[in-house]
């Protein structure tokens, strides 16, 4: 492979904003460091986690600049509006990282853009600098049309190389157009050692980890438990429904709200748990969460759309439609039925070995290779 200068790294969202995103550019540094590659993230400041930051920051070889934002929690308000999300996100990341790559151009030949926002900044940026352009989705476009269909289809067209999360997002973009040898697909990795199997509580408890947001499915769960108060929930995250979710925990003593948990944090959460609860109402990119908790020993149940399907299979899962009625009646089962139970539970660690370490960084770094070695 020829001899990789560095990759430049674009994404709206870095740690310590928490994240599935967040978490998986976490790991590919650790690779780029292990892999003595020298990376360089261009971010903003958290803008859905309230936490202290480093503006400039050094991790092993990795040198990360987070630009100060404002609007705290404003992104998933916006989310809904797609112009403006895109005019809160876009220009003023594309100026601060115009301005950086001027002055260090000649330390990187490769830009990595992650998601839609950060390759509309990649694009203009590779044009100009003369760079090559790898571009990782993290989602599924199948549910936009219209002008946001075409900006989309049009921007990820011009990227020099795109990283799907899943066959079905894939198929999406070849029929919109864009040729397949394009396309690699790979999948996110964790490391096995932080999330591993341990004891139980003697009580059958679900959990739930994620965004607060309504299509992350957080009210279909909780709505679950005035249901079946012999199950116990927790759950974690933060967002726009933290107050809902605050209260409507005060109210039943089989809720547990822990709020934000940091990364290096979770690993103990899982462990406390017997069942992973996933409730996306949209078709998600790819659960990371999901993958935490099923190398930590959790069964996952929930939601049989978007990418879920072929991140996880039936040996280690039961996905369906997400609805309370669905949740209650699985979780019904799963807690009276051991036998049920087991089986799943005992699958979990293999599954999680043999489908989410990180050999799939060696994906990644073919793409890379694959982009220094093309004219």
């Amino acid at each position: 492979m020829a001899a990789i200068k560095g990759i430049l790294i674009l994404t709206p969202f870095f740690s310590p904003n928490i994240g599935g995103v967040e978490s998986h550019l976490d790991d590919l540094i650790q690779q780029l460091n292990q892999h003595k590659i020298k990376s360089y993230v261009l971010t903003y400041s958290p803008l859905t986690t309230k936490t202290t930051y480093l503006a400039k920051e050094k991790n092993g070889l990795c040198q990360i600049n987070r630009f100060k934002w404002f609007g705290y929690q404003l992104f998933p308000k916006l989310e809904k509006y797609p112009l403006l999300d895109f005019l809160y996100i876009t220009p003023y990341l594309l100026i601060r990282s115009f301005f950086w790559l001027l002055f260090n151009q000649n330390k990187i030949d490769i830009i990595h853009s992650q998601g839609f926002n950060a390759a509309f900044i990649g694009n203009i940026l590779a044009k100009i600098f003369h760079k090559k352009h790898l571009c990782s989705t993290h989602a599924i476009y199948e549910n936009i049309s219209g002008s946001s269909r075409y900006l989309t289809v049009k921007v990820l067209k011009n990227t020099n190389h795109l990283l799907c999360l899943s066959q079905k997002s894939k198929e999406q973009l070849i029929k919109w157009g864009i040729e397949p040898q394009k396309i690699s697909l790979y999948k996110y990795w964790i490391n096995l050692k932080n999330f591993s199997p341990g004891n139980k509580v003697q009580k059958f408890t679900a959990l739930f980890v994620g965004r607060l947001i309504s299509k992350k499915g957080i009210k279909v769960i909780l709505q679950c438990a005035p249901k079946i108060p012999a199950i116990n929930f927790i759950i974690v995250g933060n967002g726009p429904l933290e107050n809902y979710v605050s209260n409507f925990s005060k109210k039943y003593k089989n809720i547990q709200y822990l709020g934000a948990i940091p990364n290096d944090k979770l690993p103990d959460i899982y462990r406390r748990a017997s069942i992973f609860c996933i409730a996306s109402q949209y078709p998600e990119g790819f659960g990371r969460v999901s993958m935490e908790a099923v190398a930590s020993g959790l069964p996952v149940i929930g939601s049989n759309l978007g990418s879920i399907p072929e991140a996880l299979d039936s040996t280690v899962s039961i996905l369906f439609k997400p609805t309370v009625s669905n949740f209650t009646k699985t979780l019904k089962m799963l807690s009276i039925q051991p036998k049920n139970y087991k089986t799943l539970q005992l699958n979990c660690r293999s599954y999680a070995e043999e489908n989410f370490s990180d050999s799939n960084f060696k994906i990644i770094l073919k793409a890379y290779s694959q982009l220094l070695n093309t004219n």
